[in-house]
């Protein structure tokens, strides 16, 4: 009897829905048919471009009736939802997922920031989880455990080369010629708060900083762009009364956006392998 009900256990699998085809959402795509085929499946896809869906549903998911039409359709069909799409979009997928006592991986965590109250209490209304995975950077474990203690700082200095800044509106109006920047240059010294307003396709990890520790207001944030790397690299240093803490990430390049580091997908896939596994590790 009790090998039967493993049996049953062991045939469910999680049913995943994936908002947004860019390079995250289709390499994530991928990650979930190739390590975690035996616990989940993806059974929607949905982007606001339907060509990027079909897309996606049709050369790696290998099925074109995975690309739905619609947010709720995908939500509907789905257990779990990997917001992989926009911080412009990433609050209003959350709302609505929560809403229909679906889970949530969020990626997008800039779009959310100001309004995590409302996120969990979403979540706890409805009794459905809400995952965010620490991203392209090192120490959250840390900040989360400082945090139950009493943080004085929290310090981000972002280095990227000139280049990942083209396009960015906030530089633009500065009227910066990205392509004649030859040494280290400040583009940006304030809040948490305003790096995600300024730079919101460059700067998530602010976003993630300021949920784990202090908050968006109290987090300082540099972004500097440095002609010599062809890395995006994140310093961060936090004071506490339970200790100094620096970390360091040099981030390889995602192949298919130079605007995202790859860890960040690995990020998502270890918080998906913690989901489906018993086993947790770190705080």
């Amino acid at each position: 009897m009790l090998f039967s009900i493993v049996q049953i256990h062991m045939a469910k699998f999680l049913k995943i829905g994936i908002v947004g085809c860019g390079a995250i959402g289709s390499s994530l795509a991928k990650i979930i048919i190739h390590d975690f085929s035996r616990k989940a499946k993806v059974v929607a896809v949905y982007d606001k471009v339907a060509a990027k869906s079909e897309e996606v549903a049709e050369s790696i998911l290998k099925n074109k009736l995975l690309a739905v039409r619609s947010l709720e359709n995908l939500i509907h069909k789905s257990e779990l939802v990997i917001e992989a799409a926009s911080a412009d979009s990433s609050w209003d997928i959350a709302k609505k997922t929560l809403s229909c006592g679906r889970e949530i991986m969020i990626m997008s965590v800039g779009g959310i920031v100001k309004h995590i109250n409302q996120l969990f209490k979403l979540g706890d209304y409805y009794q459905a989880k809400v995952y965010i995975p620490s991203g392209a950077i090192s120490g959250i474990d840390a900040l989360k455990a400082a945090n139950l203690g009493k943080i004085k700082s929290v310090i981000l200095r972002t280095r990227k080369n000139p280049l990942s800044f083209k396009g960015v509106k906030y530089v633009q109006d500065k009227k910066l010629n990205l392509g004649k920047i030859k040494k280290d240059t400040i583009l940006f010294s304030g809040t948490a708060q305003e790096a995600m307003r300024f730079f919101p396709q460059n700067i998530n990890v602010a976003g993630i900083l300021s949920i784990a520790g202090i908050g968006e207001v109290c987090t300082r944030v540099e972004i500097i762009a440095s002609p010599k790397i062809n890395r995006n690299i994140h310093e961060i240093e936090i004071q506490s009364n339970v200790g100094k803490i620096i970390t360091c990430t040099e981030n390889v390049l995602h192949p298919d956006n130079p605007k995202t580091s790859y860890l960040a997908v690995l990020s998502a896939a270890a918080t998906l392998k913690q989901i489906l596994e018993p086993l947790r590790i770190g705080t």
